[in-house]
């Protein structure tokens, strides 16, 4: 028994002899949690403080006159048919995006140019 502890105190070795290991790993862990708990305090009230920060009044103006909700996008096409809707898929980065999706890179050339 006698051996087995001090092996335990050969782990601690960085304590000062005399010194209980349990009230300085306590003293640790409460220092992690009270701390932890204010700094969690600190920014979840960030949060709170950027609901109160003011926006531009221009720009409000804006955003309330651009009234676009899900309901009214979902009027917009609820009586869309899809028959001749065609899934095209996006180019990758190594691939020419023209031929990929059908057009002729010629005739984009010369449109370019004129």
């Amino acid at each position: 028994m006698r051996g087995e502890r001090q092996e335990c105190r050969e782990s601690w070795s960085w304590l000062p002899p005399g010194t209980n290991s349990h009230l300085v790993l306590k003293s640790n862990y409460e220092l992690l949690i009270v701390g932890g708990s204010f700094g969690l305090r600190e920014f979840s009230q960030i949060r709170y403080d950027a609901v109160k920060i003011k926006i531009d009044p221009e720009l409000e103006k804006k955003l309330k006159m651009n009234k676009v909700s899900l309901e009214s996008e979902y009027e917009k096409i609820k009586d869309s048919t899809f028959d001749d809707w065609k899934n095209v898929r996006g180019p990758r980065p190594w691939e020419d995006p023209d031929l990929l999706q059908g057009r002729n890179p010629e005739i984009l050339k010369t449109n370019k140019t004129t």
